[in-house]
């Protein structure tokens, strides 16, 4: 594009500030040239890959992503402005619930009620002047983009990564369909806040826990890039525990029950095992006891099934359970222990099945109380982990025989407080006198001595489970056959493409309305051409968020998923932005795709994001904004009050990226006025382009120069509010020149003009943009690279420094910013005021900190 929009005429003495003319002018320019697409192999500049986490189309744009597209952009200029070649793409996730149940309430199509609001939130986009590249436009719910989600599946099929089987799994009575155990939110559904329940299903799961031990360790490379917090929450998601896996004999039953524990240590304080009501185990046991034990274990079942996980691990909560009349064996000593069913155990934890050592266990000691059951003391927490150990005798059930004892001030039985802190063993055996590191690995040694255990770990991540009983995601490419076989559908037939609604009853009943759509599900063997079914459940939306960053790098590829050659020029993804909401769900499952793709040989990284910037809320009047509360600002309604630029250096200037920010102290106001002022600067401008800017106002120059060396640091560590208060101020003494000092034509004034078209153009490019072309220079500002400051003009002239008598300020002085500390003292001691204030006495002592202190104290 060449020519101006504007011209030096274009803003007359008395003119306002006109956001949307200069916006909508700069769009037509900018949809004209396309400046933004990232470029090809001819472009030799380094690369940089900007991501902000894309958009679910459930509306029109909210002031979260008003402020998450904000951020992103101000990085991606930011980048631009340093010489290189930034992608920076945008698109759609655009499968998932709230499209099927909008759907479903309107009688409508989910595509039509998807497709429109993409439409609504894109044309946001392009007014808010985001500097996308919109060649590389993806979303989840095309064809071209879900066929190689079907391939992902598949290929994870190959490598055992995915796979089929019956669980208790999360289900949402209110959406009718599975959840993953990230998506149950304090024992209720994330979506639509009803309370989940557990329900027995045959679902596909990728196997996440493969990874578990990667995901973590790696997680170490990301220290410093990620904020702390987040990777807390990783690292406490996926819950490793080191221990042992110990197999215990059952009374009347021929295979051994494997438990895990942490404290292997403490076998000899075992008194009774306990396991999870729901489990499988449970229920074998619960079938070879009594007709009574049956009807009880039963009633109790039907309970605990009506309870959610969350309320189950509440420590304060009254322990329940039901004894089985069964009976394990202690592998370490031989002692009979009674089998309890209680809910405070989960299925899905470890083995479904514990020890209990109340002593030393919190909950096990609240159920052994609850139950009059045994407590062994196994550790002495008064005796030192070093020197010598204390002999205190114990009675049978490993209680202290002296009351004067120290054990007997900590009895778990008599004070309900269980002993959890560090100490030395008693009452157990060959380990009596080790310290608790030392208990742990001898006690592995006999397990693995005696083949009744090994050293193990456990996690708390369980795998993904992916299957979803709705219609609005990605088909699972799989066809079951009359003879039980499961069968990938062949790569030359993917897409499995979604049929169409039409005679479909999308309303939730618990199984996919896929399953109804009967010519579409009637499909083919592979293998033997015979009828088979296609598999009727879809994809968990996370699978098409998982990996999107890789499809960008070559969207409209429709041969392959990504070009490996294009993921090695511009991945990782250099700077990803988004809410601290998708800390776990999101973040975890892109790091396992990417590490899963990294063993597949299809891309040279194992971590997927090398630097995370979280964003706080936008919320009002102190309170997150919600429909429901009446409290939502829309971000449409604010883009017409105000203007794309406004909007984003008010929201720029409101504080730091991470806090929240409430809409009600955010000043449009002051953010129009200080574009107005940075304009007009522009328009005042005097002198030709090819002034020489040495020949300025020294003391704007200084100013100028001090913004160029400060700001790239600024942007680097996120401080984006700093940075628009930098170009207040320098807008403020260019200002300052122009009304009262060498005046509009002195060439410093064009130099900090120039300056501060090209750092506004981070926050208010609309704006940046007309100040480039009113100071004469073609477009476009977005483009330009920034200068580098003047060594020269980053030292200080001249410092003021003050002088202090007994504490108090009685002086200033201006001075050298060199000056040695002799000789700021001798101009202190001279100083007219410091004699006057000084009135005769002497001074004692003197401290001075060269250029900007000195200190008299005087004799008292």
């Amino acid at each position: 594009m060449t020519g101006n929009p504007t011209d030096r005429a274009a803003l007359p003495e008395n003119s306002a500030f006109d956001a949307h003319a200069i916006q909508a002018r700069w769009q037509r320019a900018w949809a004209d040239a396309d400046p933004f697409r990232a470029g090809g192999d001819a472009d030799t500049r380094p690369r940089k890959y900007v991501l902000a986490m894309f958009p679910y189309p459930s509306g029109d744009l909210h002031m979260g992503h008003a402020e998450n597209y904000l951020y992103s952009d101000i990085v991606a200029r930011f980048w631009r402005h340093r010489g290189y070649n930034v992608l920076h793409p945008i698109g759609w996730d655009s499968f998932g619930l709230p499209a099927e149940n909008a759907a479903i309430k309107r009688g409508a199509d989910p595509r039509a009620w998807t497709y429109d609001n993409i439409a609504q939130q894109k044309s946001s986009l392009h007014e808010y002047g985001v500097s996308f590249d919109w060649s590389r436009v993806l979303h989840t719910s095309d064809p071209e983009y879900y066929t190689w989600n079907q391939w992902l599946f598949q290929k994870l099929h190959e490598k055992g990564l995915a796979y089929r089987k019956e669980s208790p799994v999360n289900w949402c009575p209110n959406d009718q369909t599975v959840l993953a155990n990230e998506q149950v939110v304090d024992g209720h559904c994330e979506r639509c806040g009803f309370e989940v329940v557990k329900k027995k299903l045959t679902q596909w799961y990728f196997k996440i826990t493969d990874y578990a031990d990667r995901l973590l360790d790696d997680l170490n490379q990301l220290e410093g890039f990620w904020p702390q917090k987040v990777i807390q929450m990783q690292r406490n998601w996926i819950g490793r525990s080191v221990g042992a896996d110990i197999d215990f004999a059952i009374e009347g039953r021929d295979e051994k029950v494997t438990v895990f524990s942490t404290r292997p240590d403490t076998l000899h304080g075992a008194t009774f095992m306990v396991v999870a009501p729901d489990s499988d185990l449970a229920a074998e046991l619960a079938a070879g006891s009594s007709a009574e034990v049956q009807k009880r274990f039963g009633d109790y079942l039907q309970t605990v099934q009506k309870t959610s996980e969350i309320d189950r691990q509440t420590a304060d909560r009254p322990k329940t359970g039901v004894f089985l009349d069964r009976y394990a064996v202690n592998p370490i000593n031989g002692e009979r222990l009674p089998i309890w069913a209680a809910d405070y155990v989960l299925a899905d934890y470890g083995h479904g099945a514990v020890m209990a050592v109340p002593a030393h266990d919190q909950r096990d000691l609240d159920f052994a109380r609850a139950f009059d059951l045994p407590v062994r003391v196994v550790v002495d927490t008064t005796a030192p982990v070093t020197g010598a150990m204390p002999v205190i005798e114990l009675d049978d059930d490993g209680v202290p025989i002296d009351p004067g004892a120290g054990l007997d001030d900590v009895d778990p039985v008599r004070t309900g407080v269980a002993l959890t802190g560090d100490g030395r063993m008693i009452n157990s055996g060959a380990l009596d006198g080790l310290s608790k590191r030392n208990a742990i690995a001898r006690a592995i040694e006999q397990l693995e001595a005696s083949g009744t255990g090994r050293g193990a770990k456990t996690y708390r991540l369980r795998d993904w489970l992916i299957s979803r009983q709705r219609f609005w995601g990605t088909p699972i490419p799989m066809v079951h056959t009359d003879d039980g076989r499961i069968l990938p559908v062949p790569a030359d037939q993917l897409p499995v493409q979604l049929p169409s609604v039409d005679g479909l009853d999308l309303t939730p009943k618990g199984t996919s309305p896929l399953g109804g759509a009967t010519e579409w599900v009637t499909t083919t063997d592979p293998e033997t051409g015979e009828p088979a079914r296609r598999d009727p459940d879809t994809m968990d939306t996370f699978v098409d968020s998982s990996w999107y960053f890789l499809r960008f790098l070559s969207p409209n590829d429709p041969t392959q998923a990504f070009a490996a050659r294009e993921a090695d020029k511009w991945g990782p993804v250099d700077f990803y932005i988004g809410g601290v909401e998708h800390a776990i769900l999101h973040l975890l499952y892109a790091r396992f795709i990417t590490k899963a793709l990294f063993d597949m040989g299809l891309v040279e990284f194992t971590e997927p994001f090398s630097s995370l910037i979280n964003q706080g809320m936008v919320i009002l009047d102190g309170a997150k904004m919600s429909k429901s509360k009446g409290n939502l600002v829309l971000f449409q309604d604010e883009l017409e009050a105000h203007g794309a630029d406004v909007l984003r250096v008010a929201l720029a200037f409101a504080g730091p990226v991470e806090d929240d920010k409430d809409w009600a102290d955010v000043s449009t106001t002051g953010a129009a006025k200080f574009l107005a002022r940075a304009l007009r600067i522009a328009a005042d401008v005097d002198s030709e382009t090819d002034v020489v800017w040495a020949e300025g106002d020294a003391g704007l120059r200084r100013v100028t120069h001090r913004v160029w060396a400060d700001v790239p640091g600024l942007v680097e560590q996120t401080k984006f509010n700093v940075v628009v208060a930098r170009l207040m101020e320098l807008v403020n003494a260019t200002r300052k020149v122009i009304d009262s000092g060498a005046g509009a034509g002195d060439p410093a004034v064009r130099e900090a003009a120039e300056a501060i078209a090209m750092v506004l153009d981070l926050f208010a490019p609309h704006s940046a943009e007309e100040m480039w072309s009113l100071l004469g220079y073609q477009p476009f500002v977005g483009l330009a690279v920034w200068r580098q400051p003047d060594p020269t003009l980053l030292v200080e002239e001249s410092v003021t420094a003050v002088v202090q008598i007994d504490g108090k300020v009685r002086g200033t002085l201006s001075v050298s910013a060199k000056i040695s500390a002799d000789e700021l003292e001798a101009r202190a001691r001279a100083d007219e005021k410091v004699v006057r204030a000084l009135n005769g006495r002497e001074i004692a002592r003197a401290v001075v900190r060269a250029p900007k202190v000195v200190s008299f104290t005087t004799a008292r």
